[in-house]
């Protein structure tokens, strides 16, 4: 594995700690969960833009993520949530490769392949 890899997997662990416990919990959007089988998705997170078919944006604000699979707020609690995902280690295995943006304007989706609509509200 690569150091630039391994920085970015890193990076995305931080991140996703940080959304967690650290963002107020207004009300959930997205759950992580431990296990495949609880997922609504099984997602896939890539280091590249050009390799994700959804771009996401990890907003502090439950009210920004409302209706949007590219906005995402992360809650504490599955009953909170509009989506449950699993990550996984292996590209194969996802049914969506994500690539997270430090940028709301760069969210999106790229390539529609069946799941759009599973992450927000509609």
């Amino acid at each position: 594995m690569t150091i630039s890899i391994l920085r970015k997997k890193i990076t995305l662990s931080i991140l996703i700690l940080f959304s967690i416990f650290i963002s107020p919990l207004f009300s959930g959007k997205i759950y992580i969960s431990k296990y495949k089988s609880d997922a609504t998705a099984i997602v896939y997170v890539t280091g590249y833009k050009s390799d994700a078919d959804l771009i996401v944006y990890i907003s502090p604000y439950s009210s920004d993520a409302s209706d949007k699979d590219e906005i995402w707020y992360y809650t504490k609690y599955k009953s909170d949530a509009d989506a449950t995902i699993f990550l996984t280690k292996y590209k194969s295995d996802a049914d969506v490769k994500i690539y997270f943006s430090k940028y709301k304007s760069d969210a999106g989706w790229v390539n529609n392949n069946g799941c759009k609509g599973k992450f927000g509200d509609s």
